[in-house]
């Protein structure tokens, strides 16, 4: 009897980090959707939770237990795979978009996809620098800042706005491809995560509605 016989595909979405993981596509997906269509504080808003499901699925991974080293390869692949569309490409759609999809936007939309997918390969192949450390900027970091610089989107002109949103995301993918060592943020982080999200959220969620 084959005893490394393969699970079907459908049984890995019992996995509860996975549901988490999923959710956090979900949510990037409700970015994307708002994003193309110019609803930008909804876009955040889709961002800034797929950011809180990502780091939930890991805490939720560890502290369960029973769960099998196919599982757990599993899942990290999958986290993986959500990782890139959630900082990736909702970000590269939201400049795309704010930018009104002009074709000099194109180019940063390319660097900001293909610097997440290399600093994702990386890290799949070699990992953190030790237990509590980052080579690079962690690719989540990017939409909590870009979050936090849409709070004075109304003190600009949209053109000169698209500018400074695609100046920072330009940096941003920088720091993602740097060798620059960056702390692991976790344990009690988590905390400060959750109050960053629900304050973000209510504050975009009333720009919104006002």
């Amino acid at each position: 009897m084959n005893s490394n016989k393969q699970l079907s595909v459908i049984s890995f979405i019992k996995d509860l980090p996975n549901i988490c993981s999923l959710l956090g596509l979900l949510s990037a997906v409700i970015g994307i959707y708002f994003a193309i269509q110019g609803n930008y504080p909804a876009a955040i808003i889709g961002v800034l939770w797929a950011v809180l499901f990502d780091w939930y699925d890991g805490i939720i991974a560890r502290r369960m237990k029973g769960r099998t080293k196919v599982q757990g390869e599993f899942g990290a692949e999958l986290d993986s795979m959500i990782d890139i569309v959630s900082f990736g490409i909702l970000p590269a759609i939201i400049l795309l978009s704010y930018g009104n999809y002009n074709i000099w936007f194109l180019p940063g939309a390319f660097v900001i996809i293909a610097a997440s997918a290399i600093r994702l390969t990386y890290f799949n192949v070699y990992g953190l620098i030790d237990t509590k450390t980052y080579k690079g900027f962690p690719l989540d970091n990017n939409v909590l800042i870009l979050a936090f610089v849409f709070l004075f989107e109304s003190l600009f002109e949209h053109s000169i706005f698209s500018i400074l949103i695609y100046i920072v995301l330009m940096i941003l993918s920088a720091l993602n491809l740097s060798s620059i060592p960056t702390p692991k943020f976790g344990g009690k982080w988590v905390y400060a995560l959750v109050a960053y999200v629900i304050v973000m959220t209510s504050i975009f969620g009333w720009i919104l509605w006002r």
